[in-house]
């Protein structure tokens, strides 16, 4: 089977869908690529307790704000997951799943995406697969040696399924702070990070991430002193599960181990920590495998971009992996923004109608 479209776009989540949105606005023929069986993107596969940074009003897509969720405040993952069902049927967004895509090749005029369900051709295609499926775990000797239980944020669902263990949570970030908040209601935890962790003052949410990193991205669109963005503020967010943590002292964070041992973890001063588990939160890389075919990617894993636009293959664009594709373009709201101006350049660029061309 090969279908025919002006644009494909790889990934049924959040930035795909906004991709959606704009492109359906714009009056290009388009399919939605999403390997997921069910809609939700990344939101239906978090721990039963995550929750966005900022309330609804806060965290649309576009056209249609979220609603509120009755009794709370920031919503619930099942919440955004309920909203993105909705928002694909509201706009009747052309998604195809489950719909896997191997890889996309060069074609003479055009890029082809082959999948399990065939290929589509297209003029352009816009990568928002996201980082979810590509979870990074550091390598640290004696990681085989380990008789306890490993496993990666994703891989994490519930505090219960570690009730009365010894467990050591890796990371600095939001995800480590929070699984570490209610894992030491019912554990022995210990934090481990790299570096010292920088909470973030209170009162910082979502909304306040998104602006500040809307403002660095004009400071530097302008040429003026880089504001640091939203790392200058620091890595974690003070939200409710961690400010009680904080409150009951467990917010303090070794250094680093070097290694593990068959029991735990180890010290260079040769202090030991005995473990049942430990929970690696220590992030994602983008996922592009199905882009190895096109040759792309350099130091980092990154692929060179101006705005979204791949600097070495024009008719590709990469949406939703964080603020090398755009300020807070990982997040609901940023999401958003960066898929308009997206599209406004495929629109642009993409001048033939896909009528005129003949079918493979």
């Amino acid at each position: 089977m090969a279908e025919v479209c002006d644009v494909v776009v790889i990934g049924g989540g959040q930035a795909g869908l906004a991709a959606g949105y704009f492109l359906r606005r714009a009056g290009l023929d388009f399919a939605v690529l999403d390997a997921a069986p069910e809609p939700g993107g990344a939101w239906q596969h978090g721990w039963d307790s995550l929750r966005l940074f900022s309330p609804a009003e806060h965290s649309p897509l576009p056209g249609w704000p979220m609603p509120r969720q009755p009794g709370e405040e920031f919503p619930t993952a099942g919440h955004v997951v309920d909203y993105l069902a909705r928002y694909e049927q509201r706009y009747d967004l052309p998604v195809h799943r489950p719909v896997r895509v191997h890889g996309v090749h060069r074609g003479e005029n055009d890029l082809a995406a082959h999948t399990d369900h065939g290929t589509w051709h297209a003029r352009a295609v816009i990568s928002a697969t996201g980082t979810w499926q590509s979870p990074y775990v550091p390598s640290y000797p004696g990681q085989e040696k380990f008789t306890g239980h490993q496993l990666h944020t994703v891989s994490y669902r519930r505090p219960d399924d570690f009730r009365g263990q010894r467990v050591i949570v890796v990371g600095g970030g939001n995800s480590a702070a929070q699984i570490l908040a209610e894992v030491s209601t019912v554990a022995e935890t210990t934090w481990v990070t790299s570096r010292r962790p920088r909470f973030m003052p209170e009162g910082v949410d979502g909304r306040v991430l998104f602006d500040v990193a809307t403002r660095r991205e004009a400071a530097r669109r302008l040429g003026t002193e880089d504001t640091g963005g939203v790392a200058a503020l620091g890595d974690i967010v003070m939200v409710p599960g961690v400010l009680e943590a904080r409150d009951r002292g467990v917010l303090h964070a070794e250094p680093m181990f070097t290694r593990l041992t068959a029991g735990g973890v180890a010290w260079t001063d040769g202090s030991e920590r005995i473990a049942d588990a430990i929970i690696w939160c220590t992030g994602f890389r983008p996922s592009l495998r199905h882009l190895r075919p096109l040759a792309l990617r350099r130091h980092g894993g990154i692929i060179p971009t101006d705005g979204t636009r791949s600097i070495q293959e024009p008719r590709l664009y990469l949406l939703g992996y964080g603020d090398w594709t755009g300020p807070a373009s990982a997040t609901l709201i940023g999401a958003g923004r960066t898929a308009k101006t997206t599209v406004a350049d495929i629109a642009e660029r993409l001048t033939v109608p896909v009528s005129a061309r003949r079918r493979p």
